[in-house]
Formats: C-alpha cells, sequence, structure tokens
C-alpha cells in the first residue's frame, strides 16, 4: 500500500481532491425537495442495513410477546374450560334438584289424595345380584315400615317391603323373578298373577284361554295378595296372546315411567274400586269433535229430521246400515231366534211427507196396500155402478139407524167414525 502510495502519489492527492470537490458540491447543492445532495447520498446508503435490522428486531420482538400471548391464551383457555366444566355440573344440579321437587310435590298431592296412608322414602342403594331387582331405602321400622308392606309411585305399584332394619328397608321390585301379585283387568275384570321376568316388563300368569285380554287394557291390584290393597294400577297390556295352557299376556309396568328415586310406603292400606274410565289413570287427551256425515253418499244413513247424521266411524256407518236393513224388514233386535236378512239393500232414506220410491201413494213399502174402511162397507157390490140418463142419482132411502148396543150385521162393516161413507150402488137388472 506505502508503495503505491509512493509510486503514485500525485494521482492519489488528485482523486483525493476531486472526491473532497464533489462532497463539497453536494453538501452545497440542493434537490427539487430542498434536501442537500449528499443527505440524499448518506440515507440512501443508510436505508438498506437500517431495513434489514428493522426486519430483524421487528420479527424478534414479534416472536416474543406472541409467545407470552399465546401462553396467556392457553392458560385463559384452561380457566375458561374449567369454567364451562362447573356450570355444567350446577346447572345439572339445580335441574336434579328441580326434579327431585318437583317429584315431592307430586308424591305430597298423591299422599293427600290417596285413602291409604303412605310415608315418603327416598332410593339409597341397589342390590348386587345379577337378577335380583331389589333396592334399599331410608326408612325402616323406627317410621313404621314392616315387612310385607306395599311399595308404590303416583303411577302405580314398585314392589314391596321385604326386610325392615331400623333406619332402612329392603324392598323388591315387581321385576324381580320371584315376585308375584294379584291383578285385575279393568275392562274384562279377568284376574291373573303378576310374575317378575328379571327385565322391563312382566308376565300375567295364570289367565285361562277362554277369557278376553285385549293389547293395552289396564291391570289393576285386586287385593288378592294381601298386599297391595285393590284399585292400585300396575301397567298396560303390551301383548297379549294364546299360550299352550294359559294366555301369555306382558304388561309394561307404570310404577317405572319417571325413575325410581322416591317411592311411597303404604303403612295402613284401604281398598279402593277399580276405575272404569281409561282417562283415571291415563292423562287427559283433547280430541277434536268428529267431522259431519255425508249422507247423499251412502244410502241409509240420514238423521230422522232428513239431515245428515254426523257418525264418527266405519263401524257407525255399518252399525247405521244394517239397522236400517232389520226396520225395513220389520224385524226387532233382541226377540226372536231369526235375523234379517243382511245382504238386501239399506233402503233410501224417505222424506217426512212422502212416499218410497216405487210405492203409490198410501201404500206401504211391501207392495200391499191397506183395507179402507169406507171400501169395506160396501163390499157387496160387484159390479160398476150406472148412472140414470138423466143425469141424476137415484134416491135410496136411508137405512135405520141401529140401535146402541146392537151387533151389526153379519158381513156388515160399521162406520168409522169421522169417515164420510161412499154413496149406494145401484144393481142394474140383465134385460130378459
Amino acid at each position: 500500500m506505502d508503495f503505491l502510495l509512493h509510486r503514485y502519489r500525485s494521482l492519489t492527492v488528485l482523486v483525493i481532491t476531486i472526491l473532497a470537490q464533489l462532497v463539497l458540491l453536494a453538501y452545497q447543492v440542493k434537490t427539487g425537495g430542498d434536501v442537500r445532495l449528499i443527505r440524499v447520498w448518506s440515507v440512501e446508503a443508510v436505508t438498506p442495513l437500517a431495513r434489514v435490522l428493522e426486519g430483524i428486531r421487528s420479527s424478534t420482538s414479534d416472536f416474543f410477546s406472541n409467545y407470552v400471548v399465546l401462553s396467556g391464551a392457553q392458560a385463559e383457555n384452561r380457566r375458561m374450560k374449567e369454567e364451562l366444566g362447573r356450570l355444567k355440573m350446577d346447572n345439572q344440579y339445580l335441574r336434579s334438584e328441580l326434579s327431585t321437587a318437583q317429584r315431592a310435590e307430586a308424591l305430597a298431592v298423591f299422599q293427600k289424595s290417596a285413602p291409604s296412608k303412605t310415608v315418603a322414602a327416598r332410593v339409597i342403594g341397589s342390590s348386587t345380584g345379577a337378577n335380583a331387582k331389589v333396592v334399599f331405602v331410608d326408612r325402616g321400622f323406627t317410621s313404621g315400615v314392616l315387612k310385607g308392606m306395599a311399595v308404590l309411585t303416583p303411577d302405580g305399584i314398585v314392589g314391596k317391603v321385604i326386610a325392615s332394619y331400623p333406619t332402612a328397608a329392603q324392598v323388591q321390585l315387581i321385576t324381580d323373578p320371584s315376585f308375584a301379585a294379584g291383578v285385575v283387568s279393568q275392562t274384562n275384570r279377568v284376574h291373573g298373577t303378576l310374575k317378575g321376568q328379571g327385565r322391563g316388563d312382566c308376565l300375567v300368569d295364570y289367565v285361562q284361554l277362554e277369557q278376553k285380554v285385549d293389547q293395552g287394557e289396564w291391570f289393576f291390584t285386586s287385593g288378592d295378595d294381601r298386599v297391595f290393597p285393590k284399585g292400585l294400577p300396575v301397567g298396560q297390556v303390551s301383548v297379549a296372546k294364546q299360550g299352550t295352557t294359559f294366555r301369555e299376556i306382558y304388561l309394561i309396568p307404570s310404577g317405572f315411567q319417571h325413575g325410581l328415586e322416591e317411592v311411597l310406603i303404604v303403612v295402613e292400606g284401604i281398598h279402593q274400586q277399580i276405575p272404569d274410565d281409561v282417562s283415571a289413570v291415563n292423562q287427559p287427551m283433547k280430541l277434536l269433535p268428529p267431522p259431519p256425515a255425508d249422507a247423499s253418499t251412502e244410502p241409509g244413513l240420514a238423521a230422522p229430521d232428513g239431515g245428515a247424521q254426523p257418525l264418527s266411524t266405519d263401524a257407525d256407518r255399518l252399525r247405521q246400515k244394517y239397522r236400517a236393513i232389520g226396520e225395513a224388514q220389520a224385524h226387532k233386535y233382541g226377540e226372536g231366534m231369526t235375523a234379517p236378512n243382511y245382504n238386501q239393500t239399506a233402503p233410501a232414506p224417505v222424506a217426512p211427507g212422502t212416499s218410497p220410491a216405487g210405492t203409490a201413494p198410501g201404500a206401504t213399502a211391501g207392495g200391499v196396500k191397506p183395507p179402507n174402511p169406507a171400501a169395506s162397507a160396501a163390499a157387496g157390490a160387484t159390479k160398476e155402478p150406472v148412472t140414470p140418463p138423466n143425469g141424476s142419482r137415484p134416491a135410496v132411502a136411508n137405512p135405520p139407524a141401529a140401535s146402541p148396543g146392537t151387533p151389526p150385521a153379519s158381513g156388515v162393516t160399521p162406520p168409522t167414525p169421522g169417515v164420510k161413507p161412499p154413496a149406494p150402488t145401484v144393481k142394474t137388472p140383465a134385460p130378459r
């Protein structure tokens, strides 16, 4: 380097001088934006390096800030999840308490309305047997609960007490295979024995094959077992079919419809009547009125006043049709051993004051004209009357009046009161 400076000293001084002049000129010369040229050079020289440094700084700052923010968001997310879980548990607890309060209210209302004296109890445990259906309740003989007492809910029976302890009792459910109770059907009054099957439904055994039990029919306790008072709902028939020796009848217990958490133990049972109406055990249901029937579409279904009779089902229409056929054949139901001919067509409805179609006025539906009392008075006249030429009616002497109490002559029909007798006829002698 020293060799170059000594050898090219003059050239080096010249270059340095020119550069200095350029710097001085740049310092003095201004651009269009009133900025000195040397400042522009300085900024342009420093800007790329400053941009690179600023990018590195911002990336580093964003990385650390995002890391800190994400770690805080993760902690916030974890806190919100814990809060949500706690709120769900509180909501579930409140729902359970509300359901418990509603069941307790239902039990209280049932206790007030039921004639039997009952004690409320809560289910606190269940049996460990595989097929056993046994639960424990928090009432014992200190509360008056004894072995053999019935256990029920407002919806129906659920079991009976098989063991009583000071503060608890063991209850055998009606679904237990060893359970049995006397029941009777609501509609047909068929007696049977309720047996548990170890599952959700129960069997009604010892029902004869000729006895009628309909599907959907309700069964109630009969009181024959001396455990359950008579008249308590048991369940509704789901299957009713013929078996080998007895009918196979399965029903769904109604006492388990709303769970089994609170029950009533019958301390003093009182028998009650079995309700005849299904609405006594079912909730009330609103039904719309039946639509009006069109009497013009089916003959013989008109009301007596000529209007359409509101029939609800096809069975009602068929019954009305058969009744019209029986009335047309003068058949009285419940009398005699013969039945009307139902193969005939039901007669068309007859409007008041008119005759049936194809029948002359005054004739009956069978085509036989009733006898006229006035015509029977002239039964002896066999020939047509002849009118005299002058058109006048011949005078005929009035017949003598019959005295009261005198029987009429043979072959003569007495005149009907209120009916004008017909004019007498004259028999014309035949020419000789």
